[in-house]
Parts: structure tokens; C-alpha cells; sequence
């Protein structure tokens, strides 16, 4: 993920809602994972915000079973 800083790509952040509705996982499996700490998110107050591509290569890779 260190190569998309230094290309002045930033991660795309998104919150567990904004993630559930592009149908890529129910929302409250999204926050069980959170809450587990199987997902790295970053929390704006009481927001948990999620790396949108980091989510897909752990879907990808199976890490996420």
C-alpha cells in the first residue's frame, strides 16, 4: 500500500454503510469483522472507515474465511 502514497494515489475510504451498499458484503457482517479485528479500518469518531481495495484483495486471497 506504500507504493499508492508515493504515487499520490490515496486510499479509497469507505465507511461500513457506503461499502454494504455496493453489495460486496451485508453490513452486519462488515461490522462483526470490525469488531473481531479481521479488517484493518481507521475510526473517525464513532465511523469505522475501511481501505475499499485492501477489502477486495482479502476477499481475493481467501484471507477472510
Amino acid at each position: 500500500m506504500t507504493a499508492k502514497i508515493e504515487t499520490g494515489e490515496l486510499p479509497r475510504m469507505l465507511t461500513i454503510r457506503e461499502i454494504a451498499s455496493t453489495g460486496l458484503l451485508p453490513e452486519h457482517a462488515l461490522r462483526q469483522l470490525v469488531r473481531e479485528g479481521k479488517i484493518p479500518c481507521v475510526f473517525a469518531g464513532r465511523k469505522a472507515l475501511i481501505c475499499f481495495d485492501r477489502l477486495c484483495e482479502m476477499l481475493a486471497s481467501g484471507e477472510l474465511r
